[in-house]
């Protein structure tokens, strides 16, 4: 029966609002001639208002309609619909007079009715709008009484006021019982009826006198360190935790709410990437575009940015792992259905199967992001990390030189920063081979080099993830281990910035901002799965491992390294290089490996990154 009632509603909606909207104008109209003559209306004056009636209806109607009276939906009534009310009101009544003077002559209808008849029409017109919208917010979320979620707004700046209207237009999401705000001067205050309950130290108090089950973060301009030491100070038991996803700034009228889970990259508070699409576009599209490491986090994102906002001509998608590059082909191919996508299964030290895609396919632009980048595993394995980011990197290079690549970026890593580890000096090596190769190429080449990327196959919060979910423990090196990190949207985005910026023998710097202590992140991952680390999930140290650092080197220098055009991205400064002193070194390199030397093979990269004078 009741979704017969929608169905009927749903159908006659628009015929609907014409009868009550015809019903309140002969209403109004019929009121005005009895308050002129004080509920006594002489039967001359009735049959005026008989006579007339037929052309207010046909004036009033049509001038309705051209204002848009009878379309909206009466549940988000506004000050603008009260503004199209009374402007058509305005006209309707001018013309009526006007028209009633010509047909009717000047006297037939006292001034005075006219006046009522606006004032009445306006006030019936407008309330019966507004009337409706104040019974569903009030009433209607009565009939999800049973399921709604009582909800703790933190931030009462223009996003939790919009947010509070959108809870009230949909009272099944919920009902806003409270705002958090810092602001001293708002608290005890009320916002359309809700109080501000205090400040972020009264989140705990405030949610459990509430029962509270949900607590919404709603300061999108919020930094990284605000938002972590918000979700500490959101540690309810039972409570979830949601947010406003951030943005440059809220304009009014043109902000739309939208809630999600809050993320690990929320954590960081970063702002927004900006980049130059024209820019990127340039070089990318309708080009053959080859990126190696693929179905990693960095190498999938990129085919994914490109593909979506560049329009590359063809992708050459090259990986080792069978799996993860089934899974991104089937995922790019049902996206882009139009885009030609070439697979490629095998290895960057295999120079035969090099040569026949790079003169197959001839790419254009090519992104080296295969690399192993595991430090502690690398350090047990060093002849597989030299073989593949140092010699493998250099198979690549050559390759792009020999083909008459455009353009060939390298993604590198802050462990090649003053490097300590295998895994570090392997990728400093590649740098060192690029910019040597750089200087006698007409391929563009460059590196970009950044931290690590938070949420990707190789960080720690998929391991934090799944130690929760397993019950824990978290397990943590040192107390104060601290590293950068960055999205993986903002890393690649950034590096095809990067791609578009360079001439060949940079390595580019990106802006990682703040260390993050590992500590402080494991602890807000636990408190966004509604635990409490010490608690409910344990903790353990275990001790720096083999080629790590409790922190991580500044990646740049600001007062040595040049900024480019994008704030974001420096230019770390190259020194001299030997190129002819390079290959012999790299050549003995190669032989070391060949011959798994390890010590040997270690010894001559470290000799080789120091000779380099590039630091």
């Amino acid at each position: 029966m009741k979704e017969a009632y929608k169905a009927f509603i749903l159908k006659y909606r628009r015929l609907l609002i014409i009868f009550a909207n015809l019903f309140l104008v002969v209403l109004s109209y019929y009121l005005s001639f009895i308050l002129r003559f004080d509920f006594n209306l002489p039967v001359d004056y009735f049959r005026v208002f008989i006579n007339t009636l037929p052309f207010l209806i046909i004036i009033k109607l049509s001038v309705f309609y051209y204002f848009g009276l009878f379309r909206g939906l009466w549940r988000y009534v506004s000050i603008y619909d009260l503004k199209q009310i009374i402007k058509a009101n305005v006209f309707a009544t001018i013309i009526f007079i006007l028209g009633a003077i010509f047909i009717y002559g000047t006297n037939i209808i006292p001034r005075f009715i006219f006046v009522n008849d606006f004032i009445l029409c306006v006030a019936f017109i407008g309330g019966i709008r507004f009337l409706t919208r104040i019974i569903r917010e009030r009433y209607h979320g009565q009939l999800f009484e049973n399921e709604r979620v009582n909800v703790l707004i933190v931030g009462a700046g223009e996003a939790g006021i919009l947010l509070l209207k959108e809870y009230r237009h949909n009272p099944a999401l919920g009902e806003v019982v409270g705002f958090i705000d810092d602001d001293k001067a708002k608290q005890n205050e009320a916002i359309q009826g809700v109080r501000i309950l205090g400040g972020r130290s009264a989140i705990s108090k405030a949610a459990k006198d509430n029962n509270v089950g949900e607590i919404v973060l709603a300061i999108p301009s919020a930094k990284g360190e605000v938002i972590r030491e918000l979700i500490a100070c959101c540690k309810v038991p039972n409570v979830k935790l949601k947010i406003v996803p951030g943005m440059a700034k809220i304009i009014s009228g043109e902000f739309k709410i939208s809630l999600r889970e809050v993320r690990p990259e929320d954590l960081l508070g970063r702002e927004t990437v900006t980049i130059d699409e024209c820019e990127i576009e340039k070089y990318l599209k309708n080009k053959t575009v080859l990126i190696t490491g693929a179905a990693g986090s960095i190498g999938s994102e990129i085919c994914r940015q490109a593909a979506l906002h560049f329009y590359p001509a063809k992708l050459i998608l090259i990986d080792h792992n069978e799996n993860n590059l089934y899974f991104l082909l089937l995922e790019l191919r049902s996206k882009f259905k139009n885009l030609n996508i070439m697979p490629v299964i095998g290895d960057i030290n295999d120079i035969g199967l090099l040569k026949k895609v790079f003169s197959e396919f001839r790419p254009q632009v090519v992104f080296h992001a295969a690399a192993y980048k595991h430090v502690p595993l690398m350090e047990d394995n060093q002849i597989a990390a030299v073989k593949n980011n140092s010699l493998g990197s250099r198979n690549m290079i050559y390759a792009a030189h020999h083909y008459k690549v455009d353009r060939f970026v390298l993604i590198s890593t802050d462990k090649a920063v003053n490097p300590v580890n295998t895994m570090g000096l392997s990728k400093r090596l590649a740098e060192i081979f690029l910019q040597a190769k750089a200087r006698r190429s007409k391929t563009k080449f460059m590196a970009v080099r950044f931290g690590n990327v938070l949420g990707s196959d190789g960080s720690v919060v998929p391991l934090f993830k799944k130690q929760i979910a397993s019950g824990g423990p978290i397990t943590i090196t040192h107390p104060d281990t601290t590293r950068y990190f960055m999205s993986i949207k903002e890393a690649v985005l950034l590096v095809l910035q990067a791609g578009a910026i360079g001439v060949g023998g940079e390595i580019f710097i990106l802006d990682m901002g703040e260390q993050i202590k590992i500590l402080d992140l494991a602890r807000d991952l636990v408190s966004l799965s509604g635990l409490e680390l010490g608690k409910d999930i344990g903790l353990e140290y275990i001790g720096l491992r083999p080629g790590e650092k409790i922190r991580e080197e500044l990646l740049l220098d600001k007062e040595k390294d040049r900024v480019t055009k994008h704030d974001k991205i420096y230019i770390s400064q190259a020194g001299e290089l030997d190129v002819v002193a390079l290959r012999k070194q790299m050549k003995e390199l190669e032989s070391y490996v060949n011959a798994t030397d390890e010590e040997k093979t270690v010894r001559k990269m470290k000799e080789i990154v120091k000779k380099s004078h590039v630091e």
